[in-house]
């Protein structure tokens, strides 16, 4: 087989690695510079790397490895269907069985009427799907002005150039994303950086009102939809306020306008429920999905789409759109596999009735830390703010991330995978690590909190800006 060993010296796969591959949202000259990390094994919640290291992955890979790592039953429903049939495409009135049986799973499994799906490889896919979606909808409707979609500064909605312009990441956008035409962004609902003085209550009330404003100042005719994650993900594990939701969905409704909801991050059981929606008690006419749908096992996305608006779009004539791989047999087969064991295995109610509020307990007592001022975790998602200064939730003097970077690389460096956004740190650990793995993933991120804090103190860091 034409493949290289996991045995080579680290230093010789770093070396073809910076030569050959170029990483995605990484500084290739400080990747070439320090050497990439080489992943070689992984099995529950942990891996291993090149040295022999074992790490526990609190981030699932990118958000997605629910049902853990080495699932060998995942292994073998990609080899026999790719045995069976490795490939056909769903274009041009032709289906498969995998595709069948995955779209009627998702059916039964998505709230209310989300009876439809348009498969696409990645979330950043589906999003791409969505904006051709609700455009040729309200065209279908006789609404062609119909075209504006909002969404919010600092969300993430992938990194094609319609992912990338939904989004509201202006890291992305300052480096040939430009927001394409017709998509407007209001403010995201962060209570501890951009709430001021009111109460979270209030606050939230008042970021979702600016979907109100932005709607009556485009105008109510031509705005298309809004689109948003449930809980914003790789923009910090932001968990909006109580009030948020509800006020979101009453505007919504008010104003006719589309509802999706990117349930990318969100969905099959991250938030202790199937889907973040059904967490808020939302009513999205349209869900994007992936990650989490096969546990990243294959590639795999999609857009779940309402009666109402799949019916009016399938009554249209041919939707001119679609992906090689949208449904791609092997992918719908993993997929179908891992429904079915978080299914059978009761994963997603574990994590709202047990190790959910077990995380929960664990995660807030890291605000006796005199760096963290506020912890929010729904489900097994969870961010930390660092600060300086607790009550008045200042920010660091220093440069927006130094802090969080410097305790990204004491986790590593403890065992143990946390992301850092800005300087805010956060956590999306397998749906199925256990109650003692929690409480190791807790140790290892206080020492690494300790270790940082000590760190900043003596480079002159711990003040606030």
């Amino acid at each position: 087989m034409n493949v290289i060993s996991n045995h080579m010296p680290t230093a010789d796969l770093q070396t073809l690695d910076a030569a050959h591959h170029m990483h995605p949202f990484s500084d290739g000259a400080d990747l070439a510079r320090v050497g990439a990390r080489v992943i070689t094994g992984a099995n529950g919640v942990t891996l291993t790397d090149s040295e022999g290291h074992k790490i526990l992955d609190a981030m699932a890979g990118l958000w997605c490895v629910n049902i853990g790592y080495g699932r060998d039953e995942l292994a073998d429903a990609a080899a026999r269907q790719m045995k069976e049939l490795p490939y056909y495409n769903t274009f041009f009135q032709t289906t498969h069985v995998p595709v069948i049986a995955l779209s009627a799973k998702l059916a039964e499994l998505a709230p209310r009427d989300l009876n439809h799906v348009f498969y696409a490889g990645s979330g950043s896919e589906a999003n791409d799907t969505n904006i051709r979606l609700v455009r040729h909808y309200w065209m279908a409707k006789g609404q062609p002005d119909r075209n504006i979609i909002i969404s919010r500064k600092n969300a993430y909605h992938g990194s094609t150039l319609g992912g990338g312009s939904l989004g509201g990441m202006s890291g992305m956008q300052n480096q040939g994303v430009p927001v394409i035409p017709g998509i407007h962004h209001i403010d995201q609902p962060d209570w501890w950086s951009e709430g001021g003085d009111k109460t979270p209550e209030e606050f939230g009330l008042e970021r979702a009102r600016q979907l109100e404003a932005a709607i009556k100042e485009l105008g109510a005719d031509r705005v298309a939809a809004f689109i948003a994650e449930p809980v914003q993900g790789a923009g910090g594990v932001i968990v909006p306020p109580s009030t948020y939701w509800p006020e979101i969905q009453r505007i919504c409704d008010e104003y006719g306008i589309l509802l999706i909801a990117d349930e990318v991050i969100c969905g099959f059981g991250r938030t202790g429920h199937w889907f973040g929606s059904e967490y808020y008690g939302i009513r999205p006419h349209i869900m994007t999905i992936a990650k989490g749908l096969s546990s990243g096992y294959a590639p795999i996305g999609g857009s779940m789409v309402c009666d109402e608006v799949a019916h009016t779009i399938n009554e249209a004539g041919d939707f001119n759109h679609g992906y090689t791989y949208s449904g791609h047999p092997v992918s719908c087969a993993v997929a179908l596999e891992n429904l079915r064991i978080l299914q059978e295995e009761k994963i997603v109610e574990t994590v709202a009735n047990e190790t959910g509020p077990y995380l929960k307990e664990k995660w807030e007592s890291l605000t006796d830390h005199p760096m963290v001022g506020e912890a929010n975790i729904v489900g097994m998602m969870g961010s930390i703010a660092l600060t300086p200064h607790k009550e008045s939730r200042a920010k660091f003097a220093a440069d927006t991330g130094t802090v969080g970077l410097a305790c990204r690389t004491r986790c590593f460096a403890n065992g143990l995978v946390m992301r850092h956004v800005g300087d805010r740190m956060i956590i999306s650990p397998p749906l199925v690590i256990s109650k003692a793995e929690i409480d190791t993933l807790i140790e290892r991120a206080r020492l690494s909190l300790d270790e940082t804090y000590e760190q900043i103190k003596t480079d002159g860091l711990f003040v606030a800006g």
